[in-house]
């Protein structure tokens, strides 16, 4: 059988998970806080016919040796934390992140999740928390009857409730950022991440300090999918996969010519 159509073949594999990712990025092009994802690739096993550096029988050595690809395969999937664009929405409890960091999220079940997508809400009980009613973490709850919540670019909250003409401080609402935040897992979508070994631990912290970015309120952070470049991408997967499925096509051209040889 020609090595070509199996080495083909892995190309038109890899091109479709290439698409698969794109058409990802494509559908969250207008998701709060959405990082786009890209697809690196690296060849296969080289098959050696002749290494290079070898002697010839007259004694001399190749410069140049034999060695035959078997083709590519996917390496990693990797998120691109670009920053998104702002999008002004005049809500006091739409925050964005300028620059580095994530806020910290409480599961139900204890455990901290981390996301960009800072369009909070607030129950019954004034606890401010994602719009799946995750709070969160460290809480912070806002008065009933606040009229007035102000969040700075430093992470301090404060509201003024009736009768009091001073705005009283809640709390500091903190980030954390990680040494390798394309190492998060986002195997639970809401747009959350959670922490693995890869990414390494959260490093917490006011805005603004420690390299963290500041908050901007009544803002929220876009996705940072560019729909031209998507759709460039995807004309490359596409011309890609089509290569090679014309080489498997010319492949079996070839082997049905050496099956029509007769004597």
């Amino acid at each position: 059988m020609i090595r070509s159509m199996f080495t083909a073949a892995t190309g038109m594999i890899a091109q479709q998970m290439n698409i698969d990712s794109i058409a990802h990025n494509l559908a969250n092009v207008n998701t709060t806080g959405f990082k786009k994802s890209r697809v690196n690739f690296q060849d296969l096993l080289y098959e050696t016919i002749k290494p290079a550096g070898s002697e010839t029988q007259a004694g001399t050595t190749i410069p140049e040796g034999i060695q035959i690809g078997h083709g590519v395969r996917p390496s990693a999937i990797a998120k691109v934390f670009s920053p998104g664009a702002a999008i002004q929405t005049g809500n006091p409890l739409d925050l964005m992140i300028e620059g580095d960091g994530f806020f910290q999220v409480e599961m139900p079940d204890g455990t901290i999740a981390y996301t960009r997508d800072g369009s909070f809400k607030i129950n019954q009980d004034g606890v401010i928390m994602t719009a799946d009613g995750y709070p969160l973490s460290p809480g912070i709850t806002i008065p009933t009857d606040a009229e007035l919540v102000s969040i700075g670019s430093d992470g301090t909250i404060s509201a003024r409730v009736p009768g009091d003409n001073t705005p009283q401080t809640l709390g500091t609402l903190q980030l954390v950022r990680f040494s390798n935040p394309a190492g998060l897992d986002a195997r639970l979508g809401r747009n959350l991440l959670l922490e693995t070994q890869a990414s390494g631990p959260p490093n917490t912290g006011d805005p603004g300090l420690d390299g963290l970015g500041t908050l901007a309120q009544g803002f929220l952070e876009n996705s940072n999918v560019q729909v031209v470049e998507e759709i460039l991408q995807m004309i490359i997967a596409q011309r890609a996969y089509e290569a090679n499925s014309r080489v498997i096509q010319t492949s079996d051209d070839m082997l049905q010519t050496a099956n029509n040889v007769r004597r």
